[in-house]
């Protein structure tokens, strides 16, 4: 056992030697160090001393890749058996290099990963006898470049055409085309998966991750008549974004889109069963007093994970379940700790931001299921300029429609 221990250390000597630049920390005590076979990679915990990888899951020895962490952090071991860490303290600064290279190639990488994302569409049979209908997922590639390019259907056919010459679509669908399947209420579900599947890559790399809703306006407005006034009234209408997204990368990992009166505290329990039935191991979820019940705590301990939702003034420790009073008891005697999980609830709100001010705060769309389309539309492609991000700051290489297992 020495023998092999001593092998698995010399291993993680040459990883750190030939990989350094690409071990990442990612918060906390976990890293994320790249396999020398492939190009996934394996997340360490530094301070339980476990890792992702098959060598360690299966003899539960420190394996390569907890070595190099050591070896990067410059751990010495002294001769009465304390561990000091001689390196310095972790800093945040942001890497210029990588994030100068994904925004500099990002459209370029998200059309060939908006590729690899439409290549698992399948087409509906055709039984008609007309003339057959646009391939489904040219449609749906056309459809999201033309909201990445944040312009309308008629100035979008220019970018799409190029697209269909670089052969990333097989034949460029009019912008007429866009408009009618765009008003198709059973292609929701399709975009959601879609939604869903381009954040599978970041599974590894996500465990905590914060719930909140927003709203994006539209075009259209609700009009009636006052009889107490004697006039007409009239609103704006708005869409509501309902998302579960991790902390970390800002990924979105689960979606919904609903009409405006459709409350938060619902939605908690549905985004976090698709977040956990899609292989996310969601350890902490932090969210605001408007998902604070009894059912959203039970819901997020069921699965393993911590809540963190802060109480309201009114609220009270007894009468309530095992969930409600273990969190009540957090709240007010560690508050500290409590609020240092609870805050990283403000990255849903940067995710929200960045969709606005990348791909605009409200829809061109008048209809319902268009908008509801739109919205999603949007969530795709930011998922995808994260995952351009992804790939140069930690190293990933993203692989869509694998099996859980394999993930």
């Amino acid at each position: 056992m020495t023998d092999a221990l001593d092998a698995r250390q010399q291993r993680g000597l040459a990883l750190v030697a030939s990989k350094r630049k690409h071990i990442k920390h990612v918060s906390g005590a976990r890293w994320l160090v790249p396999s020398q076979t492939d190009g996934g990679g394996y997340v360490v915990d530094a301070e339980a001393q476990t890792c992702s990888c098959p060598d360690h899951e299966e003899r539960g020895t420190k394996c390569k890749h907890i070595w190099a962490v050591a070896y990067l952090k410059q751990e010495v071991t002294l001769t009465d058996g304390t561990t000091i860490v001689t390196a310095a303290r972790v800093t945040y600064r942001q890497d210029w290099p990588a994030y100068n290279a994904a925004q500099a190639e990002e459209k370029h990488r998200v059309q060939l990963l908006l590729r690899a994302l439409c290549d698992g569409i399948v087409q509906p049979p055709y039984r008609g006898r007309g003339r057959r209908p646009a391939r489904l997922a040219d449609v749906v590639y056309a459809a999201a470049m033309k909201i990445y390019g944040t312009m309308s259907g008629r100035r979008s056919s220019s970018d799409v055409q190029a697209c269909a010459e670089r052969g990333l679509v097989s034949k460029a669908p009019a912008y007429n085309t866009l408009f009618k399947y765009a008003e198709r209420a059973e292609l929701a579900p399709l975009l959601k998966a879609l939604v869903h599947e381009s954040a599978a890559p970041l599974r590894a790399v996500e465990t905590t991750f914060a719930t909140d809703s927003t709203g994006f306006a539209t075009s259209t407005y609700a009009r009636w008549f006052d009889e107490k006034y004697g006039h007409e009234k009239r609103c704006q209408r708005w869409i509501k974004l309902h998302a579960q997204v991790g902390t970390i990368t800002n990924v979105i990992a689960s979606v919904e889109a609903t009409e405006s009166s459709v409350g938060d505290s619902v939605m908690l329990e549905p985004l976090l069963a698709s977040s956990v039935a899609r292989g996310f191991n969601v350890r902490e979820l932090s969210a605001d007093k408007a998902y604070l019940s009894n059912d959203n705590l039970t819901a997020v301990e069921a699965v393993g994970a911590v809540p963190y939702v802060p109480f309201k003034a009114n609220s009270r420790g007894t009468g309530k379940s095992d969930a409600w009073r273990r969190l009540w008891h957090m709240f007010g005697a560690r508050n500290d700790e409590f609020l240092a999980h609870y805050h990283r609830r403000s990255n849903v709100e940067s995710t929200f931001s960045m969709v606005k001010r990348k791909f605009g705060a409200s829809v061109r769309a008048k209809t319902f299921p268009a908008q509801v389309n739109e919205i999603l539309l949007k969530c795709l492609c930011h998922n995808l300029s994260v995952l351009v991000h992804a790939i140069h700051e930690l190293g990933i290489e993203p692989a869509f429609w694998t099996k859980l297992e394999a993930a």
